[in-house]
């Protein structure tokens, strides 16, 4: 016990450990600041559309009671993402993707991708969250506490002695290791402590999660550096050879993987889709009704029961078209679905083996804010879509007044992102790699 104290006074001691750890823990309260104002836009997005729906029907209906098909025209039903509290942690594609989604009833192709503006700078430089903190900063904070742990004892002439003196070498590094540790832990659980509270996070088994694959990843970067320091090169060399992995790691590698993914699986179909739903609708315009309303039955055999109108304008007709305008760019809709989820699948399994790609997406999955998720919301989103149009096609047919339908009923709608995760597969990667650099690095120890 007297040991571990001696080192952790010898640790403290350097005003540089005392400036960088003060560092982090302010950057990632910086960062969980960031993430509270987060969730606080997407909350207030939330609660003013639930409280603009309902006047929004009343209006509408007021406007256009006698008109059903007129009043859907203009009419938006909102279908809300509901954001995990760990979403302020690890924002991943959230300040992109919309969490809210108001849709009327024409063809949900061309809403599908709707979202608000954002200052693409801000996208560029993206969000300074505690994930970004953890995997980024970190690993820095690692390497500037362990970096010359040996090499400091070399070039000052005194590693001789304690190699005579020590019992054990391999445990007077460890122990050493082992206090720079120590207080590293205590930040990031200090920092998820702050997080809890100030975003009110449950303490469940995703929560647990991500403190856990945050824990195993501190012990990959101690790991690492600790089969660098082994083979007791100068302070330089550590310092250089450390960095330079942090380098390809956290920003080399993610990129040259990013654009491996890009072009193997490019998604020329995300232009297609936009071009086949428009022409899909708009050339309707232009071509015989009775073909259009014929499409339209050979989708729907169960409404065939209302006719062929073809004489002037009709609702029927006019619903017909948009919805070819879904049906004609389903082809092109899956085989973009396909890729994305393609590249989802193989960002996935090339980040098994890269640490903090892997820590990166699986903390996405825990928030709730990966793609994959967004692909899901979408998917729903279509389903709910779907269910309207249903709803309310007969009725427009059959030309019903409006105040005949019970608006009341059309609350916002929500969606929960699912995290199906195994929490040993996300752990597994990290326990395997940090097993890995250990048990190459011990047998060095006999040349220390």
């Amino acid at each position: 016990m007297i040991k571990y104290k001696l080192f952790f006074q010898q640790c403290i001691r350097s005003k540089e450990v005392w400036i960088s750890l003060v560092l982090i823990t302010i950057l990632g309260i910086v960062g969980i600041i960031i993430g509270s104002k987060h969730l606080e836009r997407q909350q207030n997005a939330i609660a003013e559309v639930r409280a603009h729906q309902e006047e929004h029907f009343d209006r509408q209906v007021s406007l256009h009671n006698e008109d059903l098909g007129l009043l859907l025209y203009y009419a938006k039903f909102a279908y809300i993402n509901d954001l995990d509290p760990l979403s302020g942690l690890s924002i991943g594609q959230a300040d992109v993707n919309p969490t809210v989604q108001r849709i009327t009833i024409k063809t949900f192709e061309g809403q599908k991708f709707d979202t608000d503006l954002v200052n693409p700078m801000n996208l560029q430089s993206g969000n300074l969250d505690l994930s970004f903190v953890i995997i980024y900063l970190f690993p820095l904070l690692v390497i500037v506490l362990t970096f010359n742990l040996i090499s400091e004892e070399t070039e000052t002439g005194t590693w001789r002695l304690v190699s005579i003196q020590a019992r054990s070498k391999l445990g007077f590094i460890i122990s050493k290791l082992l206090v720079r540790f120590a207080l590293l832990f205590v930040v990031l659980i200090f920092l998820f402590l702050v997080a809890k509270f100030m975003l009110n996070i449950p303490l469940n088994r995703d929560f647990l999660l991500m403190i856990g694959l945050s824990f195993l990843y501190l012990v990959f970067w101690f790991s690492l550096s600790f089969f660098v320091i082994i083979y007791k090169k100068s302070t330089g060399f550590n310092a250089l050879l450390l960095l330079s992995i942090w380098l390809v790691l956290i920003i080399l590698l993610p990129a040259g993987i990013n654009a491996y993914v890009s072009s193997k699986y490019p998604v020329p179909e995300a232009m297609s889709t936009a071009i086949a739903q428009r022409d899909g609708y708009h050339v309707k315009w232009d071509t015989d009704k009775l073909a259009t309303i014929k499409k339209f039955y050979a989708h729907y055999p169960q409404f065939e029961k209302y006719g062929y109108p073809t004489d002037g304008f009709n609702w029927l007709w006019y619903y017909a078209m948009q919805q070819m305008g879904d049906d004609d760019s389903k082809k092109e809709r899956e085989a973009l679905s396909s890729k994305i989820e393609l590249r989802e699948q193989t960002s996935r399994w090339i980040a098994s083996v890269v640490p903090n790609m892997h820590l990166q997406l699986y903390f996405n999955q825990l928030a709730g804010t990966s793609m994959g998720q967004h692909m899901n919301y979408l998917q729903d989103t279509e389903a709910f879509h779907e269910s309207l149009r249903l709803f309310f096609y007969p009725k427009i047919f059959e030309q019903q007044h409006a105040d005949t339908v019970d608006w009341k009923q059309f609350k916002p709608e929500y969606h929960k992102a699912k995290a199906d995760l195994v929490p040993m597969q996300g752990m597994l990667p990290l326990l395997v790699a940090s097993i890995l650099l250990i048990a190459l690095a011990v047998p060095k120890i006999r040349r220390l």
